[in-house]
């Protein structure tokens, strides 16, 4: 669902019921924390069912709930066949995994991203998965040879790929508990099981990794110097991590670049098929070459199960299912490929495959379209995209290229547009959106907790904060707040003062008002105001009468994928003054945010942009 769509508030039309499915649990935006998740029970957010210290974790409870599901259809009805589409959180950022799972790797990727690439190289080679003659592609820009790095940087690399592979060996496990429950209730063999990735490796870690994912998104540069100060935290519910470059390429082996690029390393990813009862025992556990995209797993189910899609569902004329059905490979190792056309397009990067041949383009930001360059690739005999043929057969090229244009008219990939990134969240930042950037919003509680793309956009604004509220002696708890304890911000009321506690990525402004707050009625303000570049300032007022002030020498634009609460603090404790959810316990009658100048045209884009990249 769009983003600012994702709220209790609705509307559900895109929501997965409103797309057509029955039962639904997990999250619906691009990420969430693992261990303290924001979660959706069909058209209504929840609260997780346990808690990170008792050993929760989002991918078992993933697993549990669509056991839980199958069962309850198939005790009741077992002649009714059904669909479940499982979209885990791993192995997208933050990589988080139970520490058992952490320990297992330690000390596995000593050797550094060289050594590890050409291993696995070597392996995809000697099992099949690539085919002899392929060449390992060069380091990507930015990538510098392991033995060159600083300690440090080391250190901090190695343990980042440590908790990347924890959280991809935990999930393969749940994978398989889901495999061993459909065995046990006697529905295996006769489940069609496809495993798939979305896209490559993700380059949004940078040269170094992060410890905090949304100091990339701000902009920040994390030092590998500060970042091991904490390197225990890596892969834990204290952390929101991402790994460099150096190992996303090498999980992108053996290919070049990474997800947002057209090239393989971000559009080549691998795919599981199982279906005991549909595939002959001696096709099981064999390995296919031939090109599949993922507009083709539809066309192949229906193919399958014999099944002819309507013309018109619900009164409403289908638009014709596209993509080309692989069972003829499925059941035969040596049948062509039956997709032998495709185009790519990814933030105006631009790829077609047809047949052996491929032509991409790396688009730049404001690069014209027409005029920047294509590479040409021989597919059948150069796998990883090394040796670039659009000088030595331009007219190919030319035709490819022609050819994309077309296939991208025809599917409705035109106009394409790079404007700042806004146009992947053009609602959010459009002056119609419901969610506009200059408003005033007020919040009553109780109410669920609002999604970020669907609450006040604070990220590196000016806002003014006022709370009413009823309390005695005593009575304390949030008033509002948003982010995790990785990176957020907390307005709540604590021995009789009012306390803000602006979280920037673990360094903690914390401001108490100066004066103890009356009983019975009040009136509390947080004014925040950015002064320009990256500082900003907060004011404290009790009844309008100024209480305190601060500085903040750093305002964030991005302050977290998790968004706000009132009148308490969902997830992880934003403040390490109180343990969430901290209620608030007198009578919070209202929370008003009011939004004031709007963004330059350059800092909207920037948020975009990070907005683009987070997903």
């Amino acid at each position: 669902a769009p983003m600012e769509q994702c709220s209790a508030a609705g509307p559900f039309e895109q929501w997965p019921l409103g797309r057509g499915f029955d039962r639904f649990y997990g999250f619906l935006e691009g990420e969430t924390d693992q261990f303290h998740p924001q979660l959706v029970c069909d058209n209504h957010p929840i609260e997780p069912p346990g808690k990170a210290e008792d050993g929760y974790h989002l991918s078992e409870d993933l697993v549990d709930q669509l056991l839980r599901m199958v069962s309850d259809s198939k005790g009741v009805r077992p002649d009714r066949p059904f669909f479940a589409y499982l979209p885990f959180g791993a192995t997208h950022a933050p990589h988080q995994a139970p520490p058992e799972y952490l320990a297992k790797y330690r000390g596995s990727f000593d050797e550094g991203w060289d050594v590890v690439r050409q291993r696995w190289f070597q392996r995809q080679i000697d099992i099949g998965v690539i085919p002899e003659g392929t060449e390992l592609a060069p380091r990507n820009p930015g990538v510098e040879p392991w033995d060159t790095l600083p300690v440090n940087q080391q250190r901090l690399a190695v343990r980042l790929q440590e908790a990347f592979a924890a959280f991809l060996d935990h999930t393969d496990d749940q994978i398989g508990r889901l495999v061993g429950g459909l065995r046990a209730i006697g529905e295996l063999d006769n489940t069609l099981l496809i495993v798939l990735a979305d896209n490559g490796a993700s380059q949004e870690g940078g040269p170094f990794g992060v410890m905090h994912e949304m100091k990339f998104f701000n902009g920040i540069l994390e030092t590998p110097d500060e970042a091991v100060e904490r390197i225990d935290d890596i892969g834990g519910p204290h952390s929101h991590t991402n790994y460099p470059w150096g190992w996303a390429q090498c999980g992108n082996s053996p290919f070049k670049w990474y997800k947002q690029n057209t090239h393989e390393g971000g559009v080549h990813v691998p795919m599981v098929v199982s279906w005991p009862a549909g595939i002959e025992e001696g096709q099981r556990g064999t390995m296919r070459g031939q090109f599949v995209n993922v507009a083709d797993i539809v066309p192949t189910i229906y193919d399958l199960l014999q099944v002819t899609p309507p013309d018109v569902f619900r009164g409403r004329t289908q638009l014709p299912v596209t993509g080309h059905s692989f069972a003829g490979v499925l059941i035969d190792a040596e049948a062509p490929a039956s997709n032998t056309l495709q185009y790519f397009e990814m933030a105006g990067s631009r790829a077609l495959v047809a047949g052996q041949w491929k032509a991409v383009c790396k688009h730049q930001e404001g690069a014209d379209y027409e005029t920047e360059p294509w590479e040409l690739y021989n597919l059948s005999v150069d796998a990883s995209e090394c040796n670039d043929l659009s000088g030595s057969d331009p007219n190919k090229l030319a035709e490819l290229v022609a050819l994309w244009w077309s296939e991208a008219e025809r599917h409705g990939v035109l106009p394409l547009d790079d404007r700042g990134m806004g146009s992947f969240f053009g609602a959010r930042f459009r002056d119609h959106s419901p969610h506009p950037l200059d408003r005033r919003y007020v919040y009553r509680p109780p109410m669920s907790p609002i999604p970020g793309g669907a609450s006040a956009a604070t990220g590196g604004r000016s806002f003014d904060l006022t709370a009413q509220v009823t309390r005695a002696s005593g009575e304390d708890g949030v008033l509002w707040a948003t982010g995790t304890e990785n990176s957020g911000i907390s307005v709540f009321v604590q021995n009789e003062r009012l306390i803000v506690d602006y979280n920037a990525f673990d360094k903690h402004t914390l401001l108490e008002s100066d004066v103890d707050l009356p009983v019975g009625d009040s009136v509390l303000t947080a004014r925040f105001r950015r002064t320009g570049g990256q500082s900003g300032i907060v004011i404290l007022a009790v009844d309008g009468n100024e209480a305190g002030r601060a500085d903040l020498p750093f305002y964030m634009r991005m302050i977290s994928s998790v968004g706000p609460s009132i009148g308490y603090d969902h997830g992880s404790a934003v403040s390490d003054r109180y343990q969430a959810p901290f209620p608030f316990s007198g009578t919070l009658h209202e929370v008003e945010i009011q939004l004031l100048s709007r963004a330059s045209v350059e800092a909207e884009n920037a948020l975009a942009r990070a907005e683009m990249a987070r997903q």
